[in-house]
Formats: C-alpha cells, structure tokens, sequence
C-alpha cells in the first residue's frame, strides 16, 4: 500500500560540525545534525535532500553520524535517520554553458560511495570543491554524463529564476543543450520559489516532467517553505526514484509551495525607476522609462518563451497548493511559533494534520483564524520582484 511523505528536497549546508564554511550565502547553524533534528522534531517532515553533501567536509559530518549509529545506509539506498527521516545524498552543481549562462543543478545519489567517486570526480573541474555551489566550467550535458556515470538523478534547479537557472537564464528550450534522449535522462524539474504548475505548463516540452517544490534553504527556520507529497510503499532510493518518473503508482502527488507573488524575482524590475511591473502582459522592458536593464520576472520570462497559450497538465502532474509557512503569517514571529509547536507538535501538523477544533483548543481562536485562512487561501498578496519577497496581506 503507498503511504504519503512529506519531502524538502533542496537544502543548504551552511558549515560543518567544525565550523568550516560550505554554503557561504547560508546561516552556519545550518550543518548536516542541525538539519535533521529541525527537519524531524520541528518541521515534522519525512524525506529530505540535503544537497551539498560531495563537499568534504559534509562527506566527513555523514560518515561520523553513520559511524555513531544515528544514521544508517539502506541497501535500497539513501540513509534513514532515527528510524523516521529519510535522507537523501544530492549535490548543486553550476554549469558554464557555451552560450555564456549558468545554470545550476541538482544531483541526488543513493549511496554514500556513489556522491563520493561523483565530488572525487568532480573536484577536477571546480576550484574548491569544499564550498557549495561552484563553476564547474562543464557544461549541463557534461554534468549529465557525469551524475549519471555514478548512479545519479539529475534535474534543472530552480528553473526558471533570473539568475542561474536553465529558463530563465540560459535556454528557451532543452534542445539547445540535451538531445532527446539526454532530456529523458532527466526525470523533473524543480520550479523555484517565484514559479507554479501553472507557469512551467506554458513550455510543452515539459508535458513528460513531474515538477518539484522544495525550500532551498539557507538557514533553518526556512526550511519546509516549500515541499512535496510523494505516495511510496516504503523509504528508500528505489521508491524516490520511481516517484520521480510517476512509475508503478509512485508519483509526486502534490506540491506546496509560495504563491508566485511572494517569490523575489515574480515579475520583472527595473532598478533605474525601483519598480515592480504589474500589467499583465509580459514586460522585458520598463513601462516607465523604457530601459531593458532591468531584473526580469519569472512569469515574464516565462510568458515570453511559451509555445503554448491554454496549459493542459498531463494526468499524472501533482497538484499544486499555495501555502504559506509559518514565520510569514503576518502576526507570526519565532517566539509565537515556538509556543506552538509545544502545544502542537511539528509545522507539518499545524498545516495538515490537525482539526479547526483540534487549532482553535490548543491556540486559541485568533491564531486558528490566521492559519486557517492560509488553509483556505483566504489572503492578498502584494507582488514581489527585484529580490524582493512579496508580503501576505489580511
């Protein structure tokens, strides 16, 4: 029988137990132990990727942890925390395409040997292969060839984002860099925080991906800002992978995720006039002054290279739900939130698990109200954009 888990596939190491830096745009309490209790106790998820795991020094912090006896490695693949959490070995790698844009992409690996032969390999064409994120001056069919070489799973990050991503910065189109049969190496793609299901089905030759929503998480709290529900028989690498192809009922069954108007780079900004383009047409250069040096905005550049006008999602595309995490519920801070997860338990119950009822005898009736309009989308959103994040509104 499949059962739902609720995954984060994209976060960040922002140092190791020792303090060395990995991440360096990341907070440094953000170390492989950190995330695991935050992901298990607090955000009360089942599966998560934690993708900077070929630096070497996250490699030494998972081998202490397995050697402890926290962690174990499943001959199915992937690791199991505490006999609860699933955690997945993945890497984000940036290319250097011929074309002179950049694009990052994640990688997940089932085994510990596999990511460490990947970073081995990999070290050779990115100059310090202890920090997350770097150039690899290879470009994404190099990288393909590569993850696939070491049992990987490789799909474009945060596609469409202006900056760094396979959409939105370097291609229209998969074939000016794959041919066909690379691009059905390539199971999914993950949308980002300023894209939703509506968006990427503008572009048809996604009409076969399953899409992902995950956090990319820079510090802790952040983490579960976006996530997935994936139907498994069982926690292992063989089942995230068969989910990720929607293959033997395995599929990606809903995604939660930022309405795209909170995202930071949603519509395109001009930073001569420090405006945020709201018509709905696409905009790829200032309404107001004209100039073309502007930040363009996921849905504009989305709508810009679409090949199809009505977006028909194919029966087997997860569903996506806006949702809105905790912390940017306006009247919501760390102290509040801290209050209730010792009344309630994890985030993922206070979103999902318990009854109106069940909110408003252990919060009381103004915060139940709150939470259960985030439910309801029962909310304004004032636009985001230029790095921005755009804000709920009562």
């Amino acid at each position: 029988m499949l059962k739902s888990y609720y995954a984060d596939l994209h976060i960040h190491i922002g140092a190791g137990e020792d303090g060395r830096p990995v991440k360096i745009t990341a907070s440094r309490s953000l170390n492989f132990a950190n995330i695991l209790k935050e992901a298990h106790l607090r955000k009360g998820l089942d599966i998560v990727g934690i993708i900077d795991s070929a630096s070497p020094v996250v490699l030494n912090d998972i081998k202490k942890l397995l050697q402890s006896g926290e962690m174990k490695e499943l001959e199915t693949g992937g690791i199991i925390y505490q006999d609860d959490l699933f955690v997945i070995l993945g890497a984000e790698i940036e290319s250097r395409e011929e074309n002179g844009g950049q694009v990052h992409y994640l990688a997940y690996f089932p085994y510990l040997k596999n990511i460490e032969a990947f970073s081995q390999e990999m070290s050779k064409h990115i100059t310090n292969i202890t920090l997350s994120s770097q150039t690899t001056f290879l470009n994404g069919s190099q990288i393909l060839e590569i993850t696939n070489k070491h049992n990987g799973i490789l799909i474009p990050a945060h596609a469409f984002t202006p900056h760094k991503s396979f959409y939105g910065r370097a291609f229209t189109s998969y074939k000016e860099i794959f041919t066909n049969k690379e691009w059905d190496l390539i199971p999914a793609i993950e949308l980002g925080l300023s894209a939703d299901t509506w968006l990427a089905d503008h572009l048809s030759e996604l009409s076969n991906k399953s899409y992902l929503s995950n956090s990319d998480a820079h510090s802790l709290p952040k983490i579960a800002r976006e996530y997935n529900e994936l139907k498994l028989k069982r926690l292992n690498f063989n089942e995230f992978k068969m989910a990720l192809s929607s293959e033997n009922g395995r599929k990606i069954k809903q995604n939660f995720g930022l309405d795209p108007a909170l995202g930071k780079y949603h519509r395109s900004y001009c930073e001569r006039c420090e405006l945020i383009m709201t018509v709905a047409k696409p905009v790829l250069t200032c309404q107001e002054c004209g100039s073309d040096n502007i930040i363009r905005g996921v849905k504009d550049r989305v709508l810009s290279i679409s090949d199809q006008e009505t977006t028909n999602s194919p029966s087997f595309r997860s569903e996506y739900n806006y949702q809105i995490p905790l912390l940017d519920i306006p009247g919501i801070g760390k102290k509040t939130l801290d209050k209730m997860l010792k009344k309630c338990g994890t985030e993922m119950d206070i979103l999902h698990n318990l009854s109106a009822d069940e909110l408003k005898d252990r919060l009381g009736a103004k915060l139940t109200e709150k939470i259960l309009k985030v439910r309801n989308g029962s909310f304004m959103i004032k636009p985001g954009g230029g790095g921005k994040y755009g804000k709920v509104k009562f």
